[in-house]
């Protein structure tokens, strides 16, 4: 027989599975009360599904979930489960009452469902769910609403066919005696699970006895904080001084703990080491941009606003917020325009005869370590810097998997993007930058952002220098670079991100950055 205990927030669901429990009990009351409100549908099914992400997330325990009487009629219901199934939630559990429900301790004759619609109701939950495990219950609310044993069998075996994985035979009486009357009659044709808030003085044994398969704890998490909430209040509004409490109430390294603060510390020393130490920032900002017309006659196309600051101006902040404070910007055109504040100018002279890779070589010339290198054109989300740090290769590039027969830089990878869960262990690499738009062998566009580490940098600074002596610099975009690297056995990581960015080329894209923004 397995235990499931109540939980109703990321903390409780820690305390849970800290303890040893096989999996938590979201209780709606718990849920309900811990924001103040009834439970009588006073919260929202979008409400109890944020908590039930903060639960999921910090518990890697199954979770059924208290799911009242599904949220209104089948439609509402499936739609529940789908999201359900989404969080990673293990299961729900519904009860054979009327939309908005009763709490089954409250009242007395309580209306019951219409068997028919809820053996529909349950089969639109099954029919919809998108994984196999994900489970059904059904809560039997006869013996609650005066209706006998009867009643209460008779819907349990409509509920399994209709196709539910449990039965919940629920009871407000002090004693277990119905409870146990209906185990027996029912005689194990699914598995029946106990809530025995009100019946707690029978043994559990009796339980085991009469072949209940799962009890649940079902709010005593939440009634215990209360009591002890309440005792601390009394007790600090009596001495006026913590010293009395802070004995009794959990040590602050505890809160801290369960809260993850460990796992944040090692994270950051993966992490920020990378960036906020040692990273540099390269923009490659030397082209006029033609296509913009009169936008670029007085200024190159990073300094074109967009909804008021400028592409470049956007860059920086967005670097500076993931703590790379140090950035070369390669200047061309109008260089004199470049005026971005907390910026490390230089100026490739030759932008009109040369390429990315010139610029390139120029910018790397003052740096050492680090870095992340950006096109001076682009527009996209500051989270799009943390995805660089999701590999560990030397060189990560991000690839919008959209754009490959259209961008400006398509590429083939080791693999195509793929949304399938079952690849989630399989990682792209780079294998070439692809000549021309329109070849159906390229996997998408390199957006224009990439991360190296030193080492990534080296080797960059490497190729760059023996491009030189060959002559092929001049003219080499940077594209050819990473190509020769990835031929001589590199590893340039991909990442694919699908749209929140844009290449600014010509009026068209502007408008669409400004939208996208």
């Amino acid at each position: 027989m397995a235990f499931l205990m109540e939980a109703h927030s990321g903390l409780s669901a820690k305390i849970v599975e800290e303890a040893g429990f096989e999996g938590i009990w979201a209780s709606g009351l718990s849920m309900s009360a811990t924001l103040g409100v009834r439970d009588n549908n006073e919260l929202s099914w979008t409400q109890v599904l944020d908590m039930l992400e903060y639960m999921s997330d910090a518990s890697s325990l199954p979770i059924l979930v208290d799911g009242d009487t599904g949220y209104g009629n089948f439609n509402n219901f499936r739609r529940f489960v789908k999201k359900l199934c989404q969080r990673g939630v293990a299961g729900v559990c519904i009860e054979d009452k009327i939309f908005p429900k009763t709490n089954s301790f409250l009242g007395e004759n309580q209306p019951l469902a219409d068997i028919d619609e809820f053996c529909g109701k349950i089969k639109a939950g099954k029919d919809t769910q998108e994984h196999g495990d994900f489970s059904i219950v059904a809560r039997v609310e006869a013996l609650i609403a005066g209706r006998g044993l009867e009643e209460a069998l008779k819907r349990a075996h409509a509920y399994a066919d209709a196709g539910a994985d449990a039965i919940v035979i629920h009871s407000k009486k002090s004693s277990a005696d119905e409870i146990l009357a209906f185990c027996r009659e029912w005689n194990n044709r699914a598995p029946v699970i106990l809530i025995p808030t009100k019946y707690y003085r029978t043994p559990t044994d009796r339980f085991r006895e009469v072949g209940a398969s799962m009890v649940i704890w079902a709010n005593h998490n939440l009634r215990s904080s209360i009591q002890a909430m309440r005792d601390t209040c009394a007790e600090l509004k009596r001495s006026e001084t913590l010293i009395d409490v802070e004995d009794s109430v959990a040590p602050l390294a505890d809160v801290f703990a369960l809260a993850g603060a460990g796992e944040l510390e090692a994270a950051e020393k993966r992490y920020l080491a990378a960036s906020n130490g040692s990273a540099q920032g390269v923009i490659l900002a030397a082209t006029r941009g033609e296509s913009l017309g009169d936008l670029t006659l007085e200024q190159p196309k990073c300094m074109v606003p967009v909804r008021g600051r400028s592409i470049l101006g956007r860059q920086v902040e967005a670097l500076n917020r993931h703590g790379v404070s140090d950035i070369t910007v390669v200047a061309g055109y109008r260089a004199d325009a470049v005026t971005v504040p907390g910026i490390h100018k230089v100026v490739n002279e030759d932008h009109a005869t040369t390429g990315e890779a010139a610029s390139l070589a120029l910018a790397l010339e003052r740096l050492d370590g680090a870095m992340v290198l950006s096109f001076g054109d682009i527009v996209y989300r500051p989270f799009f810097l943390g995805l660089l740090e999701e590999r560990e290769e030397d060189i990560v590039l991000l690839v919008d998997p959209d754009g490959g027969t259209t961008g400006r830089d398509p590429v083939a990878c080791t693999m195509p993007f793929s949304d399938d869960p079952d690849l989630g262990g399989v990682a792209p690499l780079l294998t070439r930058f692809v000549e021309g738009k329109g070849d159906v062998t390229s996997d998408g566009e390199w957006i224009g952002l990439l991360r190296a580490s030193a080492e990534g940098t080296r080797s960059l600074k490497a190729e760059l220098a023996e491009m030189q002596a060959e002559g092929s610099l001049g003219s080499a975009d940077t594209g050819a670079v990473l190509t020769r690297l990835a031929e001589k056995g590199t590893r340039i990581a991909v990442v694919y991100v699908r749209g929140y960015w844009r290449n600014v080329n010509d009026v068209m894209d502007l408008a669409q950055a400004r939208d996208s923004m």
